[in-house]
């Protein structure tokens, strides 16, 4: 191996500790000297690692953290379009519950000799994530971009929802309908997403409601984006004696719904719900659901364009595409009930007979 790695230093003009870390991976190296490095692997006759073999120009891989919930079915539709025009073929890597993990599954992409991958809320968006992982990726010469989740330690082009602008436009509707106490239903703390819908809900109940910090953070509960986190994240704000709940997705709305008819309370008359994606099919739930769309199409396409051109090595700056939400107004909400503590009595009466 030592001669090996000094012929190759000396052919491509470099120190064998620079060949080292190309042929392993490691960070580092300038896309030049890397490139210099491989031409020096191939003139001498040496087969390239897996790893560092020949990019396929047709292949491009999706990354999403599952399919139950309706907006990644959608982004991955939009996606895969835009790459189909282009001229790649996508492969579509879904993450399972004790199935691949994001990291198996990039590996697995890589292996095949992908152009370039475009991960959809993955851990990039985990503040508590290490994202050396992404370097390493970079190392190896194939181009990304995330959508949803900014980083500042992940060089590469993002594309999000201004989710601050959505909580803002969530909280002025229910304000216009005369809603006091609106609660705010949404993920782990973790997320980026999460950590920007939070800054921006309790922003507006401040500006709009005139409501101290204290109390305003009263009315963020953290859950799981499931149906069944945010019918447990809903249940316990309508029991602190909210009026409306505003979900961090369509998914967590549903649950909302089901909560507060598990209390014996009517939606959206006494209880208004928004959520947030504008998933397929969410105008035909029962009420059409009032929510956030988040404009997949645009976020989609911008991702694509943005990959495409690293590929072809003229990339983006490290930056975030932000794209503007909009408030879709359905069956869901409606103006605040007259008697707060009318609804709080039946609140408890629902959970009465539901123990009972």
């Amino acid at each position: 191996m030592t001669a090996r790695l000094a012929d190759i230093a000396a052919q491509a003009g470099v120190s064998e500790a620079t060949v080292s870390r190309v042929l392993n991976g490691k960070p580092g190296v300038s896309p030049a000297t890397r490139e210099s490095v491989l031409a020096a692997l191939d003139l001498l006759g040496y087969e390239r690692p897996v790893r560092l073999r020949q990019r396929s120009a047709g292949l491009v891989g999706l990354i999403t953290p599952e399919l139950e919930n309706p907006i990644f079915p959608a982004f991955a539709q939009v996606i895969g379009q835009a790459l189909t025009r282009q001229g790649y073929t996508p492969i579509l890597a879904t993450q399972t519950p004790g199935g691949s993990t994001e990291d198996e599954l990039t590996e697995m992409l890589v292996d095949r000799g992908v152009a370039g991958i475009i991960f959809v809320s993955g851990l990039h968006a985990d503040t508590t994530a290490d994202p050396q992982r992404y370097e390493q990726l970079r190392a190896k010469g194939v181009p990304f971009v995330m959508i949803n989740g900014f980083s500042p330690r992940v060089r590469a082009p993002f594309v999000s929802p201004d989710d601050r602008a959505a909580m803002r436009l969530a909280v002025t509707h229910l304000v216009s309908l005369g809603h006091e106490r609106i609660g705010l239903a949404l993920g782990p703390a973790r997320f980026v997403p999460v950590q920007r819908k939070t800054e921006g809900f309790l922003g507006s109940l401040q500006e709009q409601l005139g409501m101290d910090r204290g109390e305003a953070e009263e009315l963020v509960q953290h859950s799981l984006y499931t149906l069944e986190g945010g019918q447990a994240a809903a249940g316990a704000l309508i029991d602190r004696g909210c009026t409306a709940v505003v979900c961090a997705s369509d998914m967590m709305a549903l649950g909302a719904i089901r909560a507060a008819r598990q209390r014996g309370l009517s939606v959206p008359d006494d209880v208004s719900v928004i959520g947030f994606d504008d998933s397929p099919l969410i105008a035909f739930t029962d009420p059409p659901l009032t929510t956030i769309r988040q404009p997949v199409t645009a976020m989609g396409q911008a991702a694509v364009r943005a990959l495409l051109e690293e590929i072809a090595g003229t990339p983006a700056p490290h930056s975030e595409f932000v794209f503007l939400p909009e408030l879709v107004v359905r069956g869901s909400t409606a103006s605040a009930p007259r008697g707060r503590a009318s609804v709080s009595r039946r609140s408890r009466e629902g959970r009465d007979r539901t123990r009972g």
